[in-house]
């Protein structure tokens, strides 16, 4: 299937960073967390990626257009927008990337109109925000939308890695109850979504993708969030990517499954 990543955020949490360097593009280890996550997808069989670019769009296509280079391989990729060939090299198997700029202030929801045209005609396809990770077996997941035809799309449903406390107050301002945001059963949106092509019937100009369009889904019982209880995290923050950073040195990373066991789809 094909893989549409989300790559065009300002990434305004993490500017304590770099302001030069676009989210997807902070590394962990020796690569970025945009290569982390397609080398999740690559591990499950799936190397098709349209990446929807914005907020420094050349650092991501220098990366790619350059990547022959860096590896010694003998293809690299051609850029440009919308253009995209086979890319080959020791850790990158035989990814093929379409380059698509979607603009500066676009939403996840206009990006995704805006690759329209790339996915074809192919019935599903997955897509990502290009900052998260997980451990999580992607075929289930796959496969049960697969079996409900009835369904549009599908997401990951995940307890939210935040130091946070849930606080019950009563009307009178006296605390009845607290405790870590883990513990109370909360879940929320964690990306990996899997979709049928209808989806684009639902997303009206202008609109983001989990907030108009998600909710005539829900209206109409077709979306599924799909719970993983393992491991999975957003590099919202510096703090983020230092406990990511540090997974990674640790190895190998919960995420890195291709470094564990052989493909399982």
């Amino acid at each position: 299937m094909k893989v549409v990543l989300f790559c065009g955020g300002l990434g305004l949490r993490l500017r304590g960073y770099s302001d030069d360097v676009p989210k997807p593009m902070v590394p962990i280890g020796s690569r970025p967390i945009l290569w982390h996550l397609m080398k999740y997808y690559a591990h499950h069989g799936h190397t098709d990626f349209i990446l929807c670019l914005g907020h420094r769009a050349d650092t991501i296509e220098h990366f790619f257009l350059t990547y022959e280079e860096r590896l010694a391989t003998d293809r690299a990729l051609h850029g440009g927008n919308g253009a995209a060939a086979p890319v080959s090299g020791s850790d990158v198997g035989d990814w093929r990337i379409t380059l698509v700029d979607t603009g500066l202030t676009a939403n996840v929801g206009e990006r995704l109109m805006q690759v329209r045209e790339h996915i074809g005609e192919d019935e599903m396809f997955l897509a990502n925000y290009s900052d998260n990770l997980t451990d999580a077996p992607l075929g289930p997941q796959i496969a049960y939308l697969e079996r409900r035809p009835e369904l549009v799309g599908s997401f990951m449903s995940v307890v939210p890695s935040l130091s946070l406390h849930s606080v019950t107050v009563a009307a009178d301002g006296i605390v009845e109850a607290i405790q870590p945001i883990t513990r109370t059963g909360l879940l929320v949106n964690g990306g990996f979504f899997v979709f049928r092509r209808q989806i684009f019937d639902y997303i009206e100009a202008g609109e983001e993708l989990v907030e108009e369009p998600f909710a005539r889904l829900i209206g109409e019982r077709s979306l599924v969030g799909h719970r993983h209880p393992g491991f999975w995290a957003a590099m919202d923050t510096l703090k983020d990517w230092r406990m990511l950073e540090d997974l990674h040195k640790q190895g190998p990373a919960p995420w890195a499954l291709w470094r564990r066991t052989a493909v399982t789809v």
